[in-house]
């Protein structure tokens, strides 16, 4: 197998635009597995068709409930290399999974990480793959989508979300600490015209962004995007400010139902999010509640990090390493016995919690670390 070459660090460098996809041969051992093909289902008999893979800690924007200012990053020898990530993937994919999200840190500064979306493009259904896969998407601040959003829709991606908490470019500089609105509606715009759905995830943070929500809302769902607005998780390092940044959505919904006749809907996406229809715009808006109402009864999901940790649970500390068993062996043998031995771990629920008398959070972990 040829791993990657390219230092991992910095900002992408895009591949040249007709570049082969990764060169990750199946051999006799990996197709003929035993358990290559048996659907991973957990303790509590969910099955896990939704994997979350963040291919890098490293991000162009500093978010003040995602990222310290000064973070440290991984060493690149930590880092899955391209062709590790493509395996891994596939691996779940041969297990069942039907949607694949690739996040990060920020997914679209990996560099060459279109090779990663080229190779995996060879599962999705719509007349470019195999089908195996029901979704391949994005979740990304939008800083790069003008250069890659038209390779994003040629390799399958059919939507992506965009994190996006305010409209206010110099509130948006803070919460960023150094972010361009500009080029994020830019990249929003390039990936409207490639054909992507966009969705648009709001962090509610009190005393920020609580008054504008509603804007935001009506600037989401007048540019045809569907708007889902995100509790704070307590996750990473967390202070006085964070602590007071906390805002139930509870008291957000009831302030949008004084402009908005929300309804309740039984649309789902295959995420965490309860969606609602907004009778004056004929939008959707979701609600992700980890705190006040939690996702864990019907959870689908588990995340990988970008050294191949798998958390079988955003809020729990147990974790797979992954990473050894590719490494190991160059067939998968020892990656599906990972596999089920992890999920077999997957718990029922989550721990999440904010210890406001010890101001710190239920998991040290930054959330730019776990997979946004």
């Amino acid at each position: 197998m040829a791993f990657e070459t390219a230092p991992h660090e910095g900002i992408s460098e895009s591949a040249a635009p007709h570049a082969a996809p990764l060169a990750v041969p199946v051999s006799t051992a990996r197709a003929t597995a035993p358990q290559a093909t048996a659907p991973l289902v957990d303790p509590f008999a969910r099955a896990i068709t939704y994997l979350r893979v963040s291919v890098t800690d490293r991000c162009d924007l500093r978010c003040v409930y995602c990222m310290s200012e000064h973070m440290t990053f991984l060493p690149k020898a930590d880092i899955l290399s391209l062709e590790e990530l493509d395996r891994l993937c596939s691996a779940f994919i041969s297990r069942g999974v039907r949607k694949l999200r690739i996040t990060g840190g920020e997914p679209l500064v990996r560099r060459d990480i279109m090779r990663l979306f080229r190779s995996l493009a060879r599962h999705v259904g719509a007349g470019v793959g195999s089908g195996a896969l029901d979704e391949l998407t994005v979740t990304t601040n939008g800083s790069q989508l003008e250069k890659f959003a038209a390779e994003l829709a040629d390799c399958g991606v059919r939507r992506l979300n965009v994190s996006l908490d305010t409209l206010d470019p110099d509130k948006f500089r803070d919460i960023t600490r150094w972010g361009d609105l500009d080029q994020v509606k830019a990249g929003i715009a390039a990936a409207q015209r490639a054909g992507l759905a966009v969705k648009i995830n709001a962090v509610a943070l009190k005393g920020v962004n609580e008054d504008e929500l509603g804007e935001l809302l009506a600037w989401a769902h007048g540019e045809g995007m569907d708007l889902t607005i995100i509790e704070v998780m307590p996750l990473g390092d967390i202070g006085e400010n964070r602590l007071d940044q906390y805002l139930p959505l509870s008291m957000v919904r009831a302030k949008l139902a004084e402009r908005f006749t929300l309804t309740d809907t039984d649309y789902r996406t295959g995420g965490p999010a309860r969606y609602v229809q907004v009778a004056e715009t004929g939008g959707r808006l979701g609600f992700i509640t980890p705190l006040t109402h939690n996702f864990c009864e019907s959870c689908n999901r588990v995340r990988i990090t970008c050294t191949g940790t798998l958390f079988m649970c955003l809020g729990q500390e147990d974790a797979a390493d992954l990473r050894a068993a590719l490494r190991a062996s160059t067939d998968d043998v020892l990656l599906h016995t990972a596999l089920d031995e992890a999920i077999s771990r997957k718990p029922k629920g989550h721990d999440f919690v904010i210890d406001r008398r010890r101001k710190r959070p239920a998991l040290a972990r930054h959330m730019s670390v776990t997979g946004g």
